[in-house]
């Protein structure tokens, strides 16, 4: 009988994050109508018609960050681009704020994806009145 032999288990190191074949630390070094060239067609062209916008809204979540203030925004159309993976901002649904952390994987989307305007209808059983049996009856 020939010996089994063990093999070591090796060593799995974590994947880094890419995106594009990117490091996120490039990414985020990119200027925004730099990094758009990362994106498919639709969010590249929102990016760079609207990169002014963009560049206003992360001086401004830049500034809150710097002193610990929460980022809330009406801006529910913006792309989200690299600089702001890491960040938590709040993103109004129509009613309220709604915290969206960003990650990765949202590159490319838009803020308003991750904070839902409407809610899951619930159906629960009948009121009174509802039903022949919880009816009044009228004399």
């Amino acid at each position: 009988m020939a010996k089994k032999t063990k093999k070591k288990k090796e060593h799995v190191q974590k994947k880094d994050l890419l995106f594009r074949g990117k490091s996120i630390e490039e990414l985020q070094m990119l200027d925004v109508r730099e990094s758009a060239k990362f994106l498919k067609a639709r969010p590249r062209r929102s990016v760079l018609r609207n990169f002014d916008t963009i560049e206003k809204f992360l001086k401004v979540c830049s500034k809150k960050q710097g002193r610990n203030k929460k980022i809330k925004t009406h801006l529910r159309e913006i792309v989200i681009v690299p600089k702001l993976v890491g960040l938590t901002i709040q993103v109004h649904n129509g009613q309220n704020f709604q915290e969206v952390p960003i990650t990765l994987e949202m590159i490319g989307h838009r803020l308003g994806e991750f904070a839902p305007t409407r809610t899951i209808a619930k159906h629960t059983s009948m009121g009174i009145g509802g039903s022949k049996s919880t009816r009044s009856k009228k004399k």
